[in-house]
């Protein structure tokens, strides 16, 4: 007896409920372009304020006991972590787990692939641009000034090293780039997939997977960008060296959300692909079969 297809496709809810928002992306993007670049924004405000508590927590570990400072970075972290669920909360468009959504959306030609782009270009756009707002807020403010704004500049360059590092250090940061994506988006798979249903649940999912990167030194687009505009209201920056970070860590996010999550998923809970194969092994059993009756009625 077959197997239902649920249990044959388990993800199959997940897939239909990033469809349904991919429509309403989609669409949104299309028709009131400016309200959707005003939630692309608010995620990079939010991006922004919560990475600020992060090192401003840090810092303030730091200042009691300079051992403390891992402490301060795992405090930190899991406080970062909420941005996520912020995010998703206030119907905010982030563009890491948007990369998921899409990729999803073209597999099954619910989004042609321009469409996706442009959808992706327009949401980066939003978060540069709540970015820079939160950036031009601290640069009128002593918010990052003494051990908090160390912390900042320090952190830059460290991330800016990896593209001075050469092949190596770039390699490294797009590595880090998937594994911060992979993990966003796991979350995400969590939050769609219909077998969550409190939302305490979903807050926690998010907040372990943002606490996880962020604690482990992974590497994030959208984060980066704002880190990097704050930075360089704050005390300067190498523009080429930040957009070269940027660039790399794009193309690890979407590997790590839009491929080793969006596509892989949308493969596996393909009924119709499964279909199509299981069709052309029934036609390839067959032929064999006539050809084997052919060949035993010729002798």
């Amino acid at each position: 007896m077959a197997e239902a297809p649920e249990k044959l496709f388990p993800g199959k809810t997940f897939v239909s409920t990033v469809l349904e928002a991919a429509d309403t992306k989609a669409e949104m993007s299309r028709s009131i372009t400016q309200v959707y670049l005003m939630r692309a924004a608010m995620a990079g405000i939010l991006i922004g304020i919560f990475y600020l508590a992060n090192y401003t927590i840090i810092a303030g570990f730091v200042a009691v006991d300079p051992e403390l400072r891992t402490i301060g970075k795992l405090v930190g972290a899991v406080v970062f972590g909420f941005a996520l669920a912020f995010i998703y909360f206030t119907r905010s468009e982030l563009l890491t787990s948007n990369m998921m959504i899409a990729t999803i959306a073209v597999y099954h030609r619910r989004m042609r692939v321009r469409r996706a782009s442009a959808l992706l270009a327009l949401c980066l756009l939003g978060n540069a641009l709540g970015g820079l707002l939160i950036a031009l807020l601290v640069a009128g403010s002593s918010m990052i000034d003494g051990a908090t704004g160390e912390l900042v500049t320090q952190a830059v360059e460290h991330k800016l090293d990896y593209v001075t590092s050469g092949s190596s250090g770039m390699l490294d940061l797009f590595v880090r780039a998937i594994l911060c994506n992979l993990l966003i988006n796991l979350a995400m798979l969590l939050v769609y997939n219909g077998l969550v249903k409190a939302d305490g649940v979903k807050v926690l999912a998010m907040n372990v997977a943002v606490m996880l990167f962020a604690f482990l030194g992974y590497e994030h687009s959208v984060a980066n960008t704002v880190l990097f505009t704050i930075q360089g209201f704050h005390g300067g920056i190498d523009i080429w060296l930040a957009l070269a970070n940027v660039g790399i860590a794009l193309v690890g996010n979407f590997v790590g959300g839009g491929l080793l999550i969006g596509w892989y998923y949308a493969y596996a809970n393909d009924p119709e692909r499964t279909q199509r194969a299981l069709l052309r092994e029934a036609r390839l059993v067959t032929r064999e079969a006539a050809r084997a009756g052919s060949g035993t009625e010729g002798r």
